[in-house]
């Protein structure tokens, strides 16, 4: 196992493991993070030993999304850093998509917002039960990064959580709308994301690749590259725009933490979430 400061990696009987190493800060995705997902994600699909990536997250949260405390600290005072910062975020939901090797999320805990967005982008997800998943964005006056849920679960269930903000998202509520493949005990996820991986490694190999290729390309012809890149340019204005949500948001985080912003933001939901 190759451990990085912020991510472990792995090469076993055929499938890389990629493991989010942030337990305490709930696998929060921070810039150098994101860089190291992406190198080890470019290792894997150059390695031909590789047949498939399983995805995880160390300790009781799969990815809580990006790092609001490093967002706090990061100086986005123009339009154009807004921008490359919401790129690079882009760039690391998409790698997943974009692998061509097939792509196994396992989520347990938390599943939210970039790490949602991450999941979707991965070919399959093994949920264990009492994941939590969803998309805050709106209420604390951000946007989504990369769009992927209406192409996954269709406009009115995607429009219901996203305008809502719902991060309470349970897993099997997930797997109804065809957010997740499974839904397991918690001992069994990992097993079972493994016997997945095993199937496809078995297979040959340049026919599980061209396949993936064929049914990412199906999406591309209906236009899935082109929403997600215009859906970006809005994100970079509603990041780049301020709003009461989004000042108060930050002023309490600058001045009481995270966990105060967070819990001011969920109080304003309380009665109807």
């Amino acid at each position: 196992m190759k451990a990085e400061k912020f991510i472990l990696t792995e090469i076993e009987d055929g499938v890389g493991y990629l493991t989010f190493n942030r337990p305490k800060a709930l696998n929060a995705f921070n810039n150098e993070m994101m860089h190291e997902c992406m190198a080890a994600m470019d290792r894997f699909a150059a390695d031909d030993e590789v047949k498939a990536v399983i995805v995880q997250g160390a300790g009781r949260a799969f990815s809580a999304g990006f790092d609001l405390k490093a967002s706090a600290e990061r100086n986005l005072d123009s339009v154009d850093r807004v921008r490359a910062q919401m790129a690079l975020q882009f760039d690391f939901i998409i790698k997943f998509w974009d692998c061509p090797k097939p792509t196994i999320a396992v989520t347990q805990g938390y599943c939210l917002a970039g790490a949602f967005e991450l999941a979707l982008a991965c070919d399959i997800t093994v949920a264990a039960e009492g994941t939590m998943f969803g998309e805050p964005e709106v209420r604390f006056g951000t946007g989504i990064v990369a769009m992927l849920l209406p192409w996954i679960t269709g406009p009115k269930q995607a429009k219901e959580l996203l305008l809502t903000g719902d991060d309470r998202v349970s897993a099997e509520d997930a797997l109804r709308m065809g957010i997740v493949n499974c839904v397991v005990p918690p001992d069994e996820a990992l097993p079972k994301a493994k016997n997945t991986a095993r199937k496809m490694v078995q297979s040959a190999a340049i026919s599980v690749q061209l396949t993936k290729q064929a049914i990412n390309r199906s999406y591309e012809v209906m236009g899935l590259r082109q929403a997600l890149l215009t859906s970006l340019d809005i994100d970079v204005e509603i990041n780049a725009t301020t709003s009461w949500e989004k000042r108060e948001f930050a002023r309490i985080r600058k001045e009481q933490g995270v966990k105060a912003a967070i819990a001011w933001r969920d109080a304003r939901f309380a009665d109807g979430a």
